[in-house]
């Protein structure tokens, strides 16, 4: 008898060890998963896009940088014009939202703008270039522009070629993080380059040429007549019949925005087919021409 109640104790001793450790695991179990929906739970909420900060507020916030005729700000009054502004405007209209013009921003510093919320938006026109398309997110083209190069009137050294442009012995003048710096460390390496500051007013790379404190500078046709205006016979575009480049004027914004960017192409596309944006280009072009309007992607058949 005595042999059996050791095996009985021992039997039930080694249930109550069995039950003890059961019930030790279904405890850890039980708090591994509560911890793992805490975790979840105190997870930092996924970030807001811009488009969905957008919608949320009906409103776009947009940072612009004076750039006529696309960007054109009353000095007395603060009221905005321009192609660009004007064509924003009616894309907020029609998206039923409100535009709110925000600050005046380099072109060097807008896509830090962007990458911290301080807008949605950079409202007056964009080159795309490769830096950029790496770095933000962009519309589609509103329309083109030719690149035009210019030099005195008397410099004969381009007249053969604009490959000349890549010496030592020729003199850039850019402004910090515009498109014509960018060509002119891409294109033409060799060549010295004199910087201006983001907001330097394009005017003041012509008087650059002009007064012989430097030989070349990059700009569209556009600005090259409004100089000519006032300063004939003082510089000339050695790339008249052939841009440097071709580039399309973009809406830029903060990079992977997929539904943004949907958005506004839909919009800009709806504003070139109803023959909107040309309405609003020959308004402000000076000369037949001066931009290169969107081909549409349609053929009549008769």
């Amino acid at each position: 008898m005595r042999f059996l109640r050791q095996s009985g104790d021992a039997v039930i001793s080694r249930r109550s060890t069995l039950g003890l450790l059961l019930a030790v695991v279904v405890s850890a179990s039980v708090a591994g998963c509560s911890g793992c929906r805490r975790g979840d739970a105190g997870a930092a909420p996924k970030a807001e896009s811009v488009y969905e900060r957008i919608m949320r507020t009906g409103k776009i916030r947009a940072a612009y940088i004076t750039y006529p005729p696309a960007v054109i700000k009353d000095t007395t009054t603060g009221k905005m014009t321009g192609t660009f502004v004007e064509t924003l405007q009616q894309i907020a209209d029609n998206l039923e939202l409100e535009l709110e013009w925000t600050e005046e921003v380099g072109w060097g510093a807008q896509i830090e703008g962007l990458a911290a919320d301080r807008y949605d938006i950079v409202g007056s026109p964009v080159w795309a270039n490769p830096t950029r398309g790496k770095l933000t997110t962009m519309s589609k083209p509103v329309y083109y522009s030719g690149v035009g190069a210019y030099v005195r009137k008397d410099d004969s050294r381009f007249d053969a070629s604009i490959t000349a442009i890549n010496s030592p012995d020729v003199r850039i003048v850019t402004i910090d993080g515009e498109t014509g710096d960018l060509i002119a460390r891409t294109q033409f390496s060799k060549a010295k380059r004199i910087s201006l500051p983001q907001l330097t007013d394009i005017s003041r790379l012509f008087l650059e040429v002009s007064t012989r404190k430097a030989d070349v500078l990059f700009a569209e046709p556009f600005y090259g007549y409004k100089f000519l205006e006032t300063n004939p016979g003082s510089v000339k575009n050695v790339a008249a019949d052939q841009p440097i480049r071709v580039l399309g004027n973009c809406y830029m914004f903060k990079k992977s925005e997929p539904q943004l960017k949907h958005m506004l192409d839909v919009a800009i596309e709806d504003l070139q087919n109803s023959g909107f944006v040309d309405r609003v280009i020959k308004d402000y072009e000076p000369f037949p021409n001066t931009f290169y309007r969107v081909a549409q992607p349609i053929r009549i058949v008769e």
